[in-house]
């Protein structure tokens, strides 16, 4: 499979790493937030050298009960950021996590190659126009409510089967809009209890038959630190192993807080793979 990122074609046969960065004053892991533009150089020098494919820029944090904040407020916040890596980082691929057209519009203007979207396509039903107008690849997660609400709608028939029946609807929608290239998230933490993330990245492997390329975000996560007792500055061993797990199932992006570990955890497992 391979995806086109504005002319640059990004082939998933080896898996990729997806770096996170957010221009957020709280989300969940403090490391990952950027407050100015030379913090923010410093960051994504390092995630290029230890072998970030994407780098992914937030500005609206969706972690449980999360601030709700204004377009206005998200733009402000990822412009200057995104104006910078096109300026100065003009072939590192660059995605963007916004569920608003308006702000997909803005960023896609400016240089963005994949939009990252937390809510399938259903808080803002013009932002899959947005994507399909610019070519770019999509990618689709799943999540019941918003951020503000998610952790009330945890209730399932059969969560992997839900899954695929989101997933197969919210597809077709893609499709419809103009989208070509789909990326799927089963949006581990997002409208999942902790038990249920373990029961999904268990069934994981289930959702290949959309036949769709598949990216896991389950770094530093509640489901690990709540699951071992600690903060999510100590997750990352667990994250690591969860990384493992989740390649071996299918994943072919990961996105993640600490790419080093993630690029030697993707070069372990396609030696494993291949031997």
């Amino acid at each position: 499979m391979t995806l086109n990122c504005r002319g640059t074609l990004v082939d998933l046969t080896t898996p990729k790493v997806m770096a996170i960065v957010n221009a957020t004053p709280d989300s969940f892991f403090e490391q990952s937030r950027v407050k100015s533009i030379d913090q923010f150089k410093k960051k994504i020098d390092q995630m290029i050298t230890e072998g970030a494919d994407i780098i992914d820029i937030g500005a609206y944090s969706s972690r449980p009960n999360a601030e709700h904040i204004s377009e206005e407020q998200e733009l402000n916040r990822l412009l200057p950021l995104i104006d910078f890596i096109r300026t100065y980082f003009p072939d590192v691929l660059v995605s963007v996590d916004t569920f608003r057209a308006e702000v997909a519009k803005e960023v896609l203007e400016r240089g963005v190659h994949m939009i990252n979207d937390i809510s399938g396509g259903q808080l803002d039903e013009q932002l899959l126009r947005v994507v399909a107008r610019y070519r770019v690849p999509y990618i689709l997660m799943h999540m019941r409510g918003t951020p503000q609400t998610m952790m009330k709608n945890t209730t399932y028939d059969h969560l992997s089967s839900d899954l695929i029946h989101y997933f197969n609807t919210n597809i077709s929608k893609a499709k419809q809009a103009g989208i070509i290239d789909i990326i799927i998230d089963p949006g581990f933490g997002f409208s999942k209890t902790l038990e249920q993330n373990y029961q999904l990245l268990n069934q994981v492997e289930q959702l290949n038959a959309l036949d769709t390329p598949m990216l896991i975000g389950v770094s530093r996560k509640s489901m690990i630190y709540k699951a071992l007792d600690i903060t999510p500055n100590e997750a990352l061993n667990g994250t690591t192993a969860l990384h493992m797990i989740a390649l071996s199932k299918g994943a072919q992006l990961l996105r993640v807080h600490d790419v080093k570990p993630a690029v030697e955890c993707i070069k372990l497992y396609q030696l494993l793979k291949n031997s």
